[in-house]
């Protein structure tokens, strides 16, 4: 048996490289769970290295779209509030206040203080007039409103990083500065020591905790580090008359932190002084292997000539919002150096190839002790005590590697860092990178792409656009008609009253092979497996603790040959670090594509290619069989992820084309149409499907998230099983639950809260129109108490709270009957 993630033994040699904000917390974390031979290398002095940590102007905004960044921060908040350095607190709690000069951005701050009540956390949307009063230099008159968040404030870094360290070095850690890491060392697939200008300290277990050096450091072990480094602008004013008393040399700031992100700027007050960041310039990437040495740097490597040309339109807009700066000017200022990734979350995770070296890398300040704390439950328990998956350091394919790629996405992550995202919206460059082999016919059916994964995926298809002028639709507000369109309505009801194409290539395919294939893929996954060649099954992968890592299907092919249909990259990672020797496992995906025929005429449509029989006796539901359809090879899977009768149909790439055409010319008779990924979210929530990393993540087990029908705790031991012991459906605290709205014409997105008696008890995950029952389906996660069918809840949207109902499910075909005939 390889290798794979699992906790560490105590005594293991830990050396972390960086002694920044994260290093010192991940070395505080480890000791605390009683790690005592830890080592932090850093090649700057203690404790202001030179590195972002030493520059960074501390803020700590919690509300994210993302759960798990928010989760991070607020842990940051909580253990920075209990951190003291000479009797003077490790985070100054001065509030957060983002301000709104357009109405969009107005419409923003609804909708975000929507997922501080998803992610509980405080915030209270306010007037103008209530603005200036917290921030007296605003001009009220320029604003429509802004969200302020009582709890966020300012982490003291540096002073941060000596507590933590002082408190790790008393449990035997030990922090040495002015050492210069030049070499990993690495011995059968393993780091084995590091290499420093001042000698080789011998490692079980290495930590990159570099920031923007990181990469460097990543290349030593020969490990790729996707994160490029750019530079920020930061400026400090004269002192200000207005400012004067108003904080003491201990307080330094006392008014909250101000963002005015509809000119990507943000405030804090430094005593008298206001301090400006700007992310208004050009993006300015930073080569870190050309930055000075710390005592060659003129201030520091991490801190760069300040370009005035950059910051000259901010200062006018500064001026704008805060009239006093006009008496002002710009004392100071230099171009500090951060990372970025190219979607804006951290790097995190044990190396497959070079195993014992970590990464914690691409991490503010914000996100540091909540890192810290995930990456150290990670190494000691084997698994982080929440969701990370977003984090992972196998979460971009293998196209999404490249160093060009990290750099532009990189870049316009910078670029859009305040910006409004619509969750769908996906970046302009570099597009089209990855198309299925069906692409030339989807864009001459003027299919609307949008990407994920690399992938150029159809939402729907301008062809059918038809279809959808007689259909009587409920109007849309501005923000969820954003990438949509009408069009997706017409082509759920053409697969439900005949039949539609669906490209499925993008989803990741993965094929199991070996003598030991069946007894591997049991340990892996909850259901039997042990099944016929033929049979499909739905299954899923836990951790240690029961959380679900994964959904899959399993299709074994023959004795010793199954595809998987899975979630991504990491399931790859994941089944690698287990397999034994006698089993091989290759992502085909590359050399493989899909077509989904779903709708009730797809049996019409694909029987007379075949002489195979694909009647209902012969070809039962999660059935797989390998045939041919008119001259292509294909592997018919009979699946559906929009509960219609259908197949899932594989064929190499190379004949992809050849099997669209053949389907499509099959399919003119019966009215056949492509449809898109718009119109497959839709089918797929009415049916009551559940998606991963939406719905359910490691942070649920199967029988809050409704999947449990997937666990068969009497085949033998799997991983999760022994944390599944003595729990069930009666046994759960909260549940996904299928909501629906009231009013036929409400829509929500997902990540709304839910309230109910007036009490916000859950969040949305996953939310659609449902064509086919007239109304919006959600599923949110609420108390097992409140989700009982026919219990009345709200789901705040925009600041406005619509009523919802809870649901039994699946709302659509409950008995099976479409699909299965």
């Amino acid at each position: 048996m390889r290798e794979h993630y699992g906790a560490v033994a105590r005594d293991a040699r830990v050396v972390i490289v960086g002694a920044g904000i994260v290093g010192c917390s991940l070395a505080d974390e480890l000791t605390v769970r009683g790690w005592s031979d830890v080592t932090v290398l850093e090649q700057g002095p203690l404790f202001a290295p030179g590195g972002s940590t030493s520059h960074a102007p501390g803020l700590v905004f919690q509300t994210s779209p993302s759960k798990t960044l928010t989760d991070f921060a607020r842990y940051t908040v909580e253990k920075f509030s209990a951190l003291e350095v000479e009797g003077r607190s490790c985070f100054n709690p001065v509030g957060g206040l983002e301000i709104a000069t357009s109405q969009e951005r107005w419409a923003d701050l609804h909708r975000k203080a929507g997922l501080a009540t998803s992610w509980g956390v405080r915030g209270e949307l306010l007037g103008p007039a209530r603005c200036a009063e917290l921030w007296p230099l605003l001009d009220p008159d320029r604003i429509l409103g802004g969200f302020h968040t009582p709890d966020d404030g300012l982490a003291r870094a540096l002073p941060a990083c000596r507590a933590q360290s002082e408190r790790a070095a008393a449990r035997g850690a030990r922090f040495l500065d002015r050492h210069t890491v030049t070499a990993i060392e690495r011995e059968g697939g393993r780091v084995t020591a590091v290499v420093t200008d001042r000698g080789t300290f011998p490692a079980d277990v290495v930590v990159s905790a570099a920031g923007f050096w990181g990469p460097l450091i990543g290349a030593m072990a020969g490990v790729p580090v996707p994160l490029q480094p750019l530079a920020h602008q930061y400026a400090l004013t004269a002192p200000l008359p207005e400012l004067a008393g108003a904080n003491g040399p201990r307080t330094e700031a006392s008014r909250p932190i101000l963002r005015f992100q509809d000119r990507d700027l943000y405030y804090r007050e430094h005593t008298d002084r206001i301090g400006i960041g700007s992310y208004a310039h050009r993006p300015l990437p930073v080569d870190p292997a050309r930055l000075p040495a710390y005592d060659d740097a003129p201030v520091m490597p991490s801190s760069l000539p300040f370009t005035a040309e950059d910051f000259a339109p901010s200062w006018e807009e500064s001026v704008g919002l805060l009239p006093a700066l006009g008496a002002s000017r710009v004392e100071e200022g230099f171009n500090g150096v951060f990372s970025f990734t190219p979607d804006g979350m951290p790097v995190l995770g044990e190396s497959r190839e070079v195993r014992g070296f970590w990464l914690a890398e691409a991490v503010w300040v914000t996100h540091s002790a909540g890192v810290a704390r995930a990456v150290a439950e990670w190494m000691t328990d084997g698994r982080p005590g929440m969701d990370v998956h977003a984090c992972d350091l196998y979460r971009f394919e293998e196209v999404q590697r490249s160093p060009a790629y990290v750099a532009e996405r990189g870049q316009r992550n910078f670029i859009e860092v305040y910006d409004i995202i619509h969750p769908l919206q996906p970046m302009e460059q570099p597009r089209p990178l990855r198309v299925s082999p069906f692409h030339v016919r989807q864009r001459e059916l003027g299919g609307y792409f949008l990407e994920a994964a690399g992938w150029e995926r159809p939402h729907w298809y301008e062809a059918n656009a038809p279809l959808a002028e007689a259909l009587d639709l409920p109007p849309r507000d501005p923000w969820s008609a954003r990438y949509w369109s009408p069009i997706a309505a017409a082509e759920a009801r053409a697969t439900r009253e005949r039949v539609a194409l669906y490209d499925m290539t993008p989803l990741k395919r993965l094929e199991v092979t070996g003598p030991g294939a069946l007894g591997f893929l049991q340990r892996m996954t909850t259901n039997q497996l042990a099944r016929k060649p033929g049979a499909v099954t739905y299954t899923l992968m836990l951790d240690e603790g029961g959380g679900i890592r994964s959904d899959l299907t399993v299709a074994r092919l023959s004795e010793h040959h199954f595809q998987v249909g899975a979630n991504g990259e990491p399931d790859l990672d994941w089944l690698l670090r287990h397999a034994p020797d006698d089993v091989r496992i290759a992502d085909i995906t590359p050399g493989t594509c899909c077509i989904g025929v779903w709708g009730p005429l797809a049996r019409d449509l694909v029987q007379p290619l075949t002489r195979d029989d694909f009647s209902a006796e012969a070809f039962g539901y999660f059935k797989v069989r390998r045939t041919y359809l008119g001259h292509v090879p294909v592997t018919a899977m009979r699946l559906s992820y929009v509960g219609e009768l259908g197949w899932e149909l594989y064929t190499t790439a190379d004949m992809g084309l050849r099997l669209w055409d053949t389907l499509w010319e099959a399919g003119r008779r019966h009215g056949v149409i492509a449809a898109g990924r718009s119109a497959l979210g839709s089918l797929r929530l009415e049916k009551g499907y559940r998606a991963w990393g939406h719905d359910m993540t490691t942070e649920h087990d199967p029988y809050e998230a409704g999947v449990g029908f997937a666990v068969r705790m009497d085949k033998g031991d799997f991983i999760g099983r022994a944390a599944l012991e003595g729990r069930g459906e009666e046994t759960v605290a909260r549940r996904l639950t299928c909501l629906t709205l009231d009013d036929p014409a409400a829509i929500v997105l997902g990540k709304e809260p839910v309230y109910a008696d007036g009490v916000a008890a859950g969040y949305v995950t996953s939310a659609s129109y449902g064509y086919t029952i007239g109304r919006t389906v959600a599923y949110a996660w609420l108390p097992a108490a409140i989700a009982v069918p026919g219990t009345a809840v709200h789901i705040e949207y925009f600041g406005e709270k619509v009523p919802a109902t809870v649901a039994a499910e699946p709302l659509f075909d409950p008995r099976m009957e479409r699909i299965r005939r």
